[in-house]
């Protein structure tokens, strides 16, 4: 998770990402930007989203639901 959270506070340093949740705060992402942290993390992190993971914005809502969507995908 530490390593998630450095990536997050180097693209977005103004956010708190350990209290962030787009359900309360609002969204922070943008789509172009969902791209650059997708391609981050799965260079970061050696995955691939796969189409069906990045159509659902839940995976996005906070640091937390990032870093079990990898676990996740680590797993596979």
């Amino acid at each position: 998770m530490e390593k998630l959270l450095e990536l997050l506070n180097e693209l977005y340093p103004d956010v708190d990402f350990a209290t962030y949740d787009a359900r309360r705060d609002g969204p922070l992402i943008q789509s172009l930007e969902m791209v650059e942290l997708i391609t981050e993390i799965e260079q970061r992190f050696d995955i691939e989203f796969p189409p069906s993971v990045m159509g659902d914005p839940e995976h996005f809502y906070s640091a937390a639901a990032i870093w079990a969507l990898i676990e996740r995908l680590e797993d596979e």
